[in-house]
């Protein structure tokens, strides 16, 4: 990845469905030029996907969270498979430092949220959790 490569991403982030004519006019290249840069994003896995951010009225006061877990062992493999299985948990990563995996969180209703957090703090391989709730966005 190069600096042109890095403010078409900077672009799309901030709007991901301009047009390329749009990209390629701020960036300064051709369509083609920025047409050929998104497709190889989107070929290689750099870029993964696309996605809309919806007003607080659409979003429906869903309850948001990012949870740090702690795994047993070399039992990491296992704890994330398990983790795939719940609709709820948007997003996975694995990371370094006191927490194993960190698990992006979403439900419609706190009593579903509750529900959540203890079946997944039920997992055999679990070894402890931290749980934050996500309240105002700042940037983004």
């Amino acid at each position: 990845m190069d600096d042109l490569d890095r403010r078409l991403i900077a672009l799309l982030r901030h709007d991901a469905r301009a047009p390329v004519a749009t990209l390629a006019a701020d960036l300064g290249v051709s369509r083609a030029t920025a047409k050929a840069r998104l497709d190889r994003l989107v070929d290689s896995g750099v870029i993964q996907g696309f996605t809309i951010n919806l007003r607080k009225a659409e979003d429906g006061g869903r309850v948001r969270a990012i949870m740090m877990i702690e795994v047993e062992g070399h039992r990491s493999e296992t704890v994330l498979r398990r983790l795939y299985g719940f609709p709820q948990v948007r997003r996975l990563h694995t990371t370094n430092g006191r927490w194993d995996i960190v698990a992006e969180l979403e439900t419609d209703t706190l009593e579903a949220f509750d529900r959540l957090l203890s079946e997944i703090r039920r997992l055999d391989g679990i070894a402890g959790s931290e749980t934050s709730i996500l309240l105002a966005a700042r940037k983004g």
